[in-house]
């Protein structure tokens, strides 16, 4: 059987599972679940499948709401990783489309095992919770979730279709100020004032912005300003994300603006605790396996793949730390002009269009899956780089 052939079987296989995925991305679509808490969209996408003969475990690392669901083709091949992230974002539910992402990898599983049962290798598809606030990958890295995979991939949906497109390394920052209450008019001199202090602190953090490097992006909200206008607030909170090009280049971030806001509060006589996240690594694209990827959606699909800005334009993933772990793609197909985060995305994403962005992601990562299982030198290629990479990285 000649390789076009086999990609339109599996383009034929992923045709007729349409309407099943279809009503599967919908159902999440329609039942948002915030990081950590994707109960309903963990048995959802779990339920297709355990019924197909995958081994199902659910909770791995430690995540309630994660799953690893396991189908073994033919022995002496690889083992490839399709990521399914699944959570939503506060008052946006599905604005950045992970009710597609999730469902495209369950499709793209189905797909392969449904047409080529004995495939050399090992598939699959891990359930990765939490991606938008709290980095389930990582903490499935930690657990050594990703160190016998060969290559893993997900397919995200954005305003353009891009195949190497980076992502900047990133932590949230949690700064709580304590202050000391009075009453804001009779006695406002025995009072510490916390909102003052996270008021100096924000004014702060803006001031850095001249100093810092051009890809360097700094954010956040306040989440807490205090009770009541006429008292003097004891305890206020803002949450930030700090981002840059490098973990290493966090570290800067990190330590100037730690430091700018701890001075802050020691200039009204305030305290303040840090709490830190997770930091999300930055992202290394293997390009051996985009370049498959890549073939797939022109060749195959007759997508046009465009390059990913020179400037600007990027966010943040734990698929970063994976990408320190194993060969990696994070590709992106287009869905609409809307940009992700936004209603006009979260509306696209359960709209038709979503629907047809659906069926070509799990087209492009079956066909790019069966690649690496049905070729050794695209597999051979795809370990070399990492292994260059990361030799060159740890000084080897």
């Amino acid at each position: 059987m000649g390789n076009k052939d086999s990609k339109r079987r599996i383009a034929q296989a992923v045709d007729l599972l349409d309407a099943q995925l279809r009503e599967l991305s919908l159902r999440i679509h329609a039942n948002p679940e915030l990081s950590f808490h994707e109960h309903k969209a963990q048995q959802w996408l779990t339920e297709p499948l355990m019924e197909a003969g995958f081994a199902v475990e659910k909770g791995i690392s430690g995540l309630e709401t994660s799953f690893r669901a396991t189908w073994e083709g033919a022995a002496g091949g690889p083992t490839i990783a399709l990521l399914a992230e699944y959570d939503a974002l506060p008052g946006l539910g599905h604005g950045c489309g992970h009710s597609l992402i999730g469902t495209a990898a369950v499709g793209a599983a189905l797909a392969l095992k449904r047409t080529f049962p004995e495939l050399p290798g090992k598939i699959i598809v891990l359930g990765t919770p939490a991606e938008e606030e709290g980095g389930g990958k990582i903490i499935m890295c930690n657990d050594g979730v990703f160190d016998e995979v060969d290559a893993a991939m997900m397919v995200h949906p954005q305003n353009k279709t891009m195949v190497l497109r980076g992502a900047l390394a990133c932590v949230d920052a949690t700064f709580t100020f304590h202050g000391k209450q009075a009453h804001a008019s009779s006695s406002p001199e025995k009072g510490i004032s916390a909102l003052d202090a996270l008021v100096n602190a924000y004014v702060a953090i803006n001031s850095l912005r001249q100093f810092m490097k051009e890809d360097v992006r700094i954010h956040g909200i306040i989440t807490k300003g205090g009770d009541a206008p006429n008292v003097v607030p004891e305890l206020t909170e803002m949450v930030f994300i700090l981002r840059a090009s490098t973990v290493q280049e966090l570290e800067t971030v990190r330590e100037k603006v730690y430091r700018a806001v701890r001075c802050a509060a020691e200039g009204v006589g305030a305290m303040v605790d840090i709490k830190e996240g997770l930091i999300y690594a930055e992202r290394n694209n293997n390009k051996a396996l985009a370049g498959l990827f890549a073939r797939n959606l022109e060749e195959e699909l007759g997508l046009e793949v465009n390059d990913p800005p020179q400037k600007g334009g990027v966010g943040s993933s734990d698929i970063g730390n994976v990408s320190q772990m194993t060969a990696v793609i994070h590709p992106y197909i287009r869905l609409g002009e809307a940009t992700t985060h936004t209603p006009e995305f979260a509306r696209l994403a359960g709209s038709e269009e979503g629907m047809i962005q659906l069926n070509q992601s799990a087209k492009a990562l079956a066909m790019t899956a069966y690649d690496l299982c049905s070729d050794r030198d695209a597999l051979r290629l795809v370990r070399k780089e990492f292994e260059e990479w990361s030799n060159s990285k740890n000084g080897g």
